[in-house]
């Protein structure tokens, strides 16, 4: 009886030890299965502005129609020495205008997309969203010579699917801190104030040439004095991309109402 008892001891402890190594495997395995959906899972971001002490501001331009605004903002631009800015530029509008961005070109600023069809792509399938932004990528690599990979999507307006199919197609969604809101048309002023009371360092300031932003050209120069005189550089968004952690928001499917 005793035998019987030490045997069935020893067994029990050898079933204990192998539970214990079965629920210790199964606890590695579990967290390295956790691991990698946090990674795996993660979304494309659109990038509002970097986090940099720098004193480094991004002007954009955003051009879907017209003929009559663009020219003078260059203007301005080449006047004030600012030699880096982005504009973003709808495959339509540049079609039908490659002697403008020729000249966008030409004085050296930095090209991105605004997307084909000037609709909200969150309400598109995904194979209509893919071929917008291939669309433009097709016409814009051949007007300006080279892939643009930077892409401001149409109203502002995307959710998670346009981010992903973006991403995939090599692109990084850009969006702005700061609205000047110059396609209200509110008053020069009140662009002028929107802007310097809200740039900071890391800063994309959304800004239009477009024919329907029609104050833009008489607040630009007085925007560009007046970050200059606090300190401000002017870069494109891919040099402000470069300086520092890029500054993200949460994905949220969103619609913004504008005028391009």
């Amino acid at each position: 009886m005793n035998y019987f008892f030490v045997l069935n001891a020893k067994k029990f402890k050898q079933y204990v030890f192998i539970a214990l190594a079965i629920v210790f495997a199964a606890a590695i395995v579990y967290s390295e299965q956790s691991n990698v959906s946090v990674f795996s899972n993660a979304e494309p971001s659109a990038i509002y502005s970097v986090q940099t002490e720098k004193k480094v501001i991004a002007l954009t331009f955003d051009i879907s129609w017209g003929e009559k605004r663009a020219e003078p903002i260059l203007n301005i631009l080449k006047d004030k020495g600012v030699k880096d800015a982005t504009f973003f530029l709808s495959s339509p509008w540049s079609k039908t205008h490659p002697e403008i961005v020729e000249q966008i070109k030409k004085d050296g600023f930095e090209i991105g997309s605004h997307g084909n069809k000037h609709d909200n792509y969150s309400t598109l399938s995904d194979e209509e969203i893919r071929k917008q932004i291939t669309t433009a990528h097709g016409i814009l690599t051949e007007l300006i010579g080279k892939e643009p990979n930077l892409i401001r999507l149409p109203n502002g307006d995307f959710d998670k699917r346009v981010l992903r199919i973006a991403n995939d197609l090599g692109y990084s969604v850009i969006q702005w801190d700061t609205d000047s809101q110059d396609w209200l048309n509110k008053g020069v002023d009140t662009i002028i104030n929107r802007v310097i009371t809200k740039a900071h360092p890391g800063d994309i300031v959304l800004l239009h040439a477009s024919d329907s932003s029609q104050q833009t050209h008489e607040a630009l120069p007085v925007i560009i004095d007046q970050l200059r005189s606090k300190g401000y550089e002017f870069v494109t968004v891919s040099e402000l991309i470069k300086q520092t952690e890029v500054q993200t928001t949460p994905v949220e499917d969103r619609t913004m109402k504008q005028l391009n």
